[in-house]
């Protein structure tokens, strides 16, 4: 694809050389004369003065004065994301279902529809039209899989679990397992029967072993859109939002509500009930309180976590205090 070519598919604008051929896309350091690459300033603005490729995509506002052939885009990370499907488009495993699938009678499975070798698909589950169920994975009853989902090898659905379209279970994959609800009893835990079900929103996708537990009562959610990190887990009766990011190690306790486009970094601690309120930061490694919120917009971080202005200070204290016993003083 020439590079006259690649600019019209985005919708954007060129320069340089448009009939340079491309057939592939690579990073700055490793791009060659025929490949893609982004450049988004900063670091990067450094590294493509010495980058090979025979093309960037860079921002409206980045210099070129040594004219090299650029294609103008208001964000070169998006573009470059909906590039690489043309030049390595995602594998699509040929629709029918593999001889030693076990597959219940009641079961409905789209003829358009994947099942890999020795899956499990419990009595009156749906898989969708397009969706593909990889190797080793086990379904159990009463499941809905909605259309183009992607279930790579071995995850693990328990039943009665509502899956929507467009979405994206990696390898380990644990959805619908039972809530950690026990009941102290005189001198003894009794288990509190975890009834409940969940639902998954479409375009969510989940990250290899995470976790999304089944409600005691009711519903555990994840909404449209959200994108949970490898190693997540997500406990009995949280209500997760549209278009949140969780990233890796991440863990909610009970009854946990996150609100639309909330983003949370990696190995947070969540306790039970907290609310989360709409395009909230959590900072990486932070732990928030039993039945805290964390209000719309703010940004908090550290154990237990506190606007980020707040922890900032109390590190600087901390450091001055550590300096002044480093230098003997009292």
């Amino acid at each position: 694809m020439r590079v006259r070519e690649l600019g019209a598919w985005l919708n954007a604008t060129w320069e340089g050389d448009g009939d340079c051929e491309i057939h592939g896309v690579a990073s700055l350091e490793d791009a060659q004369p025929e490949e893609v690459s982004f450049v988004t300033g900063g670091r990067g603005a450094k590294a493509a003065e010495t980058s090979q490729a025979g093309c960037l995509l860079a921002r409206p506002d980045f210099p070129n004065p040594t004219a090299r052939t650029l294609i103008r885009v208001a964000d070169p990370r998006a573009a470059i994301a909906r590039i690489i499907p043309l030049f390595q488009p995602p594998a699509q495993p040929q629709a029918g279902i593999h001889p030693s699938a076990a597959i219940a009678p009641s079961a409905a499975v789209h003829p358009t529809a994947y099942i890999g070798p020795f899956v499990t698909i419990g009595a009156g589950s749906e898989i969708g039209a397009g969706s593909s169920i990889g190797p080793g994975c086990s379904i159990g009853e009463k499941v809905r899989i909605g259309e183009n989902c992607t279930l790579h090898p071995r995850v693990t659905i328990y039943g009665q679990v509502s899956i929507g379209s467009h979405v994206i279970l990696h390898s380990g994959c644990v959805i619908g397992a039972d809530g950690f609800g026990f009941v102290f009893t005189g001198a003894a835990y009794e288990k509190f029967p975890q009834i409940g079900r969940v639902e998954i929103g479409d375009r969510v996708e989940a990250g290899a072993n995470s976790c999304v537990d089944r409600a005691a009562l009711g519903v555990t959610s994840i909404g449209e859109g959200t994108k949970l990190d490898n190693m997540v887990h997500v406990g009995h009766n949280c209500r997760i939002g549209r278009h949140v990011v969780v990233a890796a190690q991440t863990g909610f306790s009970g009854g946990v509500i996150v609100e639309d486009y909330a983003v949370i970094g990696g190995q947070v601690g969540i306790g039970d009930k907290v609310r989360i309120e709409s395009r909230a930061v959590i900072g990486s490694g932070a732990g928030i309180l039993t039945s805290k919120i964390v209000r719309a917009g703010q940004v908090v971080w550290g154990t237990p976590a506190r606007p980020l202005k707040e922890y900032l200070a109390q590190l600087a204290v901390v450091s001055r205090l550590a300096k002044k016993k480093s230098n003997g003083s009292p």
